[in-house]
């Protein structure tokens, strides 16, 4: 893992609205996975977007239904 790639993002939980802090590789390209709210214990969609070109990160969360 190159540590210069590792990011801090924090998101909002769309169930119960507690903060999820990620660490993300950005060397891993975009990324689209499921995981838990520490909180609520509600399964979530992450969806991470490395946009090289413009030098930024984009995260998107949204509920599991």
């Amino acid at each position: 893992m190159n540590i210069e790639k590792l990011h801090d993002a924090a998101v909002r939980c769309p169930h119960c609205g507690h903060n999820i802090h990620l660490a993300i590789d950005a060397s891993q390209g975009n990324q689209d996975y499921q995981d838990e709210c520490p909180a609520c214990g509600s399964d979530v969609h992450l969806a991470i977007e490395v946009d090289e070109l413009h030098d930024k990160i984009i995260v998107k969360i949204d509920p599991d239904e």
